[in-house]
């Protein structure tokens, strides 16, 4: 279900008509939540530099005189494959991005573009580009094989998607 924002609606008692804020409405579902630095795990994912990364390595070293043990991290945009580090003090918190993993059925590649077909509510995505790296290129070979129905894998996180994997599927 939708959580929408409470608007306070004018009365004809308002005589201040000009002054009035309205918000929209969204899903009320955040793109982040926050965690605790010392909480995060390798593998899980987290947000450097405004980015969605998953965590490659990480070390803490010992408090010093001021009080805080330090994290450093090391990971990788989930999006684009670059490498970003942080430190962080272990009682602060990072925001952690949430993310979305999909399996869309291949239908079309149009002008670059792929058309998915949701295999569960079969809702058409017509949106996603295909990517331009190796990936991409993948994903047009098995589609051009016609083997069996290409699955294409999907991630959404803080309003980016991209197709990062993809399968055959040979049952009909």
């Amino acid at each position: 279900f939708q959580v929408f924002p409470v608007c306070r609606v004018p009365t004809m008692s308002d005589d201040h008509h000009d002054d009035e804020h309205f918000h929209t409405g969204d899903s009320g579902a955040a793109a982040t939540f926050p965690k605790q630095c010392s909480a995060l795990r390798k593998n899980e994912h987290v947000m450097i530099k405004g980015r969605p990364c998953k965590i490659v390595e990480m070390s803490t070293s010992k408090t010093g005189k001021h009080g805080h043990a330090k994290v450093h991290m090391v990971a990788i945009d989930i999006f684009t494959g670059k490498k970003l580090e942080d430190i962080c003090p272990s009682t602060h918190n990072m925001d952690v991005p949430v993310v979305k993993r999909r399996e869309y059925l291949l239908m079309a590649i149009d002008d670059g573009f792929f058309s998915l077909m949701d295999p569960e509510t079969c809702d058409q995505k017509d949106d996603l580009r295909v990517p331009d790296n190796e990936i991409g290129q993948q994903i047009r070979d098995a589609f051009e094989k016609e083997e069996g129905s290409v699955l294409v894998q999907v991630v959404s996180a803080i309003g980016e998607e991209a197709a990062l994997g993809w399968k055959v599927s040979t049952k009909e």
